[in-house]
């Protein structure tokens, strides 16, 4: 359990010094030029790594536990950007970070290591068709879609492919877990969250993007583990588990709506005007 645990938490370690990487590129590069640099090609890799070991966390500890553990990046961010990006952080925002780390340390006491299990026999299918029906949606409203619906979709994206990678996991073998259908909901969930995201930030604040982001990511996957996939708390820390759990939700949009979150992530894209006659 305890190598899980160090999975998950440096998984939220990477995704927060990725974040803080391309916050700082884009603020010597713009468009293209910003993607091309070292920088932000090094935020791509450190993704990666992220999401590999968000992957080894998944294979032993239950979706609640490592999804909360995930969105405890916004501490990474918030904190960061306080020294590289000369970001205020507030006194609420220090007490923020105190309450999340709390949250979690009572979420990981009430979990322990929970290998996963086979998920029902329809399962596959519905998540095939749950996938389908979340692009076709994202499609639609990828144009004129408002912020929020952008962010929220990008939060399913992430979850789906949080909770494909979770069911994946009862294979034996790399090779067996690779080649299932659940792999695709892996892929195009992560696809979807990555450019829904950033489309929602062209249309909504970093802060409410973040802290929708956060939530649906905590709440979606935790749900369908514990009522579909076999996630189950330790007999008696019910009451501590749903108390850090909303601790952790709480301490994270407080952190979302950070100015020091806002400046790691940045304002929205201004909309372009008519050009006067």
């Amino acid at each position: 359990m305890i190598v899980s645990l160090l999975c998950a938490i440096g998984s939220a370690l990477a995704y927060g010094a990725s974040t803080l990487m391309q916050a700082v590129a884009t603020r010597r590069a713009r468009g293209l030029a910003a993607v091309l640099t070292p920088l932000v090609i090094g935020a791509f890799v450190v993704d990666g790594v992220g999401f590999v070991l968000s992957l080894l966390a998944l294979n032993t500890l239950p979706l609640f536990v490592v999804q909360s553990i995930m969105a405890s990046m916004l501490v990474v961010v918030v904190v960061g950007a306080r020294f590289l990006l000369h970001a205020r952080m507030r006194r609420l925002d220090v007490a923020a970070v105190v309450v999340v780390i709390v949250a979690l340390v009572l979420i990981a006491l009430g979990s322990g290591e929970q290998p996963a299990v086979a998920p029902p026999e329809s399962f596959e299918r519905a998540m095939l068709v749950a996938t389908g029906a979340l692009v076709a949606v994202a499609l639609v409203s990828y144009r004129s879609g408002p912020g929020w619906l952008l962010a929220a979709i990008a939060g399913l994206g992430f979850s789906g492919a949080a909770i494909a990678a979770r069911a994946s996991h009862h294979h034996d073998g790399i090779w067996a877990t690779l080649w299932q259908p659940m792999t695709a909901c892996i892929v195009v969930g992560g696809i979807v969250g990555a450019l829904w995201y950033l489309r929602a930030l062209e249309r909504l604040a970093a802060g409410p993007s973040a802290a929708i982001l956060s939530v649906i990511e905590v709440v979606v996957p935790g749900a369908v583990g514990v009522l579909v996939l076999g996630d189950t708390v330790a007999n008696g820390m019910l009451p501590g588990v749903l108390v850090g759990l909303v601790l952790a939700i709480t301490g994270c949009v407080v952190l979302a709506m950070s100015p020091a979150n806002e400046a790691a992530e940045g304002e929205p894209a201004p909309r372009s005007e008519p050009a006067p006659a």
